[in-house]
């Protein structure tokens, strides 16, 4: 039997909490990060280029609609543990979470690593032999084994994919399994250390290169899977069949999961990620083919607006949520933009409102100037707001427009109340509804 000196596991844990590490970029990844690290015994350096991110911080407001951020980012500046500031300094462990965008390259899409290696470049002055740095953004493989090499000799150099959900950040940073990737096998084995000290779920150790690969894999999973529910759609609309029926019938299969499609796939990780793969392989056929039909899915749903208010001069079409998914602020990649745009390009006028959104690429108004004059709302997110509509303000909705028309891409709406108040619902994917139209 093992026998456990207490007084060295003790030891063990003061050296080390001791430690420090700088956090480079406090976004969605990084500030939940840091504040985690901080909460759990550590020093840590929070490092953003953006001042203005940081000065909010400082001040105890955030950027980030996440539930229980505040809280956590709070307590981690009150408990000295954790300082933010605009340039990286000396420590023990350095941590990258910035982003990194896909951008066009020659009709298809590559990974921009401007911002990988703008804070590669910013950390490498204060490092010292035996010092970690880990990657947490999403990179293409064989990224941090060329990082490790600019780095130089005697760091050590691990990737460790974040996993998590917006709206849940807090909580699968927690619960969710870890995956590491080392460039050796001791840099996975200090890596796992640092996350070990908040993570409940498994920690997985592999090499460098097949960590990036797996990040991507799961993403790609899900992107493909919307690619097919997506395609789904548009087969159901030929042929006069509701979608949203079929998939939940076919879904009553043991060994079938069929997601949901959509106005598009956004945010910053299932619909970028696929083209980290697309960029290092010219086998990744059906990867970017999916990749292409989910870009794509604005341009019909812009089609299917277009459909349903033709005829009527000058529409006016209200946007109700411009992120990319239900219940975040995040607006990253969000279909909303696309489709926003080319209704413009059509010379429509175009409002938008979220109860979520802070910034967007066109501006936000509130809903009853969203929905004014209007002659078709299109729901593009999922938010809790827009599935409680009582029958009162649906009312109250339907009396300030010109058109009582409304297009559902999500499927949320309680379609019966809205019609009994006098709208017209049109739902993405809904094939009886034209088949009957025809008849």
């Amino acid at each position: 039997m093992e026998v456990i000196n207490v007084e060295d596991e003790v030891s063990k844990e003061k050296t080390k909490k001791n430690k420090k590490i700088c956090v480079v970029g406090l976004g969605y990844i990084g500030l939940p990060t840091a504040s985690m690290l901080a909460n759990h015994g550590y020093k840590v350096v929070g490092v953003d280029i953006d001042e203005n991110k940081v000065n909010a911080i400082k001040n105890g407001t955030l950027q980030i609609e996440e539930p229980g951020l505040m809280t956590l980012v709070k307590g981690a500046i009150n408990s000295g543990n954790l300082i933010v500031k605009t340039e990286p300094e000396e420590a023990d462990i350095f941590i990258i979470c910035v982003p990194t965008p896909a951008v066009e390259n020659n009709g298809t899409k590559k990974c921009d690593l401007s911002y990988v290696w703008s804070a590669a470049r910013s950390i490498k002055p204060y490092l010292k032999k035996g010092n970690l740095v880990i990657i947490e953004s999403t990179i293409p493989p064989n990224t941090t084994n060329k990082l490790h090499e600019f780095f130089g000799e005697g760091i050590y150099v691990a990737h460790c994919p974040e996993r998590v959900l917006p709206g849940r950040i807090l909580i699968e940073l927690v619960e969710n399994d870890r995956i590491i990737g080392g460039v050796d096998k001791k840099s996975a084995e200090l890596a796992k250390e640092i996350y070990q000290s908040f993570v409940d779920g498994n920690i997985y150790l592999t090499d460098a290169t097949t960590a990036e690969m797996v990040k991507l894999m799961e993403n790609t999973f899900r992107d493909v899977n919307i690619a097919l529910a997506n395609e789904f759609a548009k087969v159901c609309e030929e042929i006069g069949v509701n979608v949203w029926e079929a998939i939940e019938l076919a879904n009553k299969h043991p060994r079938v999961n069929i997601l949901k499609p959509g106005p598009g796939v956004g945010g910053h990780c299932i619909s970028i990620d696929p083209w980290f793969i697309v960029e290092k392989s010219k086998n990744a056929k059906l990867i970017k083919t999916a990749r292409e039909l989910n870009d794509k899915m604005p341009e019909y749903v812009c089609n299917l607006i277009l459909r349903e208010v033709e005829g009527i001069e000058n529409p006016k079409i209200a946007i109700l949520g411009v992120t990319y998914k239900g219940n975040v602020d995040d607006t990253r990649e969000s279909p909303a933009k696309k489709i926003v745009a080319m209704l413009i390009s059509k010379n429509f006028t175009v409002k938008c409102y979220d109860p979520h959104a802070k910034v967007f690429d066109y501006e936000l108004c509130d809903l009853r100037s969203c929905i004014e004059n209007a002659d078709c709302i299109v729901v593009l997110a999922d938010h809790n707001e827009f599935k409680d509509f009582n029958e009162e303000e649906i009312k109250n909705i339907g009396s300030k427009m010109r058109t009582k028309k409304i297009i559902d891409t999500k499927n949320i709406l309680n379609h019966e109340l809205w019609e009994k108040c006098g709208f017209d619902v049109v739902l993405l994917g809904d094939g009886k509804r034209f088949r009957k139209s025809k008849l």
